[in-house]
């Protein structure tokens, strides 16, 4: 069984966190997330990372792709919990696009490494 990408994915995903949001926390392991508030959002960020890493490390590409979407998941929860969404990160990487990473980096101050 083959299933399609929806385009506006980001979009569904954004609009289920938030509803996430009134939902109880004995229900939704996202709405247990937000109710236990920051600190715990991001140990699970850091939990996510760790796993990206090790996967990384590894031989196993379906695990990397596994571990970096709950990254990415949990990274989008962090978001809603402080009042953002994904579209605010798709608009700064659209605000990127076609600026070279050194471009971008000096425009916000960024220290460059010595000898450039």
């Amino acid at each position: 069984m083959s299933w399609s990408v929806p385009a506006d994915l980001l979009q569904q995903l954004d609009e289920v966190l938030e509803k996430r949001k009134l939902a109880s926390p004995a229900d939704s392991y996202v709405a247990s997330l937000y109710a236990k508030g920051l600190k715990s959002i991001l140990a699970k960020v850091s939990e996510e990372y760790g796993e990206v890493m090790e996967a990384a490390h590894g031989d196993s590409d379906p695990d990397l792709i596994h571990e970096v979407a709950d990254l990415w998941f949990h990274t989008l929860v962090l978001l809603h919990h402080r009042g953002l969404n994904a579209e605010d990160v798709t608009q700064e990487l659209g605000q990127r696009f076609g600026i070279s990473g050194h471009e971008e980096k000096a425009s916000r101050g960024a220290p460059q490494p010595a000898g450039e």
